[in-house]
């Protein structure tokens, strides 16, 4: 279960993928309106998953309908800067 500690832990993941959904949107030239119905979400969450400054957590059926919706593979939302925390691990 989703915790608030959780949702904090991973904020800047959050919003980066926030941004890569608004990213994706602008160069298809759809609106935030035309992102939600097509994706069969609600204008003002995609508004909240989208903006800079709020970390909104978003289930993996979200993001693939997000995906779907912007003709792009799932996996392209969540290309985002990796931190050092999660580099530290890493033995490639």
């Amino acid at each position: 279960m989703k915790s608030k500690n959780d949702l904090a832990r991973f904020r800047d993941y959050y919003i980066a993928i926030g941004i890569r959904i608004s990213y994706f949107r602008r160069l298809r030239g759809l609106s935030q309106e035309q992102l939600a119905e097509r994706a069969g979400i609600s204008p003002g969450f995609l508004s909240q998953v989208e903006a800079p400054d709020m970390a909104v957590g978003i289930s993996l059926n979200t993001l693939f309908l997000i995906a779907e919706a912007l003709d792009i593979p799932p996996y392209k939302l969540l290309q985002i800067e990796c931190s050092s925390r999660w580099e530290k691990g890493r033995t490639a």
